[in-house]
C-alpha cells in the first residue's frame, strides 16, 4: 500500500464532523494565503489563524490518533 492508499484508509475513520472541519481549516489556511497579499482583505490575519487551528483539532487528532 502506497501513501495515497494509506491516507485513504485513515481519511475513511472522518465522519462529517472531522470532513467538515478539515473543509473548514482548508478553508481558513486558504485565507491566510490570501491574506499574505495585503491588499485583498483588511481582516487581521490573527482570525484565520485562530479559525483554521480551531477547525484543525479533531481531524488531526481522528487521522493520526484513534485507532
Amino acid at each position: 500500500m502506497g501513501l495515497f492508499g494509506w491516507m485513504d484508509e485513515r481519511v475513511k475513520r472522518f465522519g462529517i464532523w472531522e470532513m467538515k472541519l478539515a473543509q473548514g481549516a482548508a478553508i481558513f489556511f486558504a485565507l491566510i494565503v490570501v491574506k499574505l497579499v495585503p491588499q485583498i482583505l483588511t481582516v487581521s490575519v490573527w482570525w484565520f489563524v485562530i479559525l483554521a487551528a480551531l477547525c484543525a483539532i479533531r481531524p488531526i487528532y481522528v487521522f493520526y490518533g484513534r485507532v
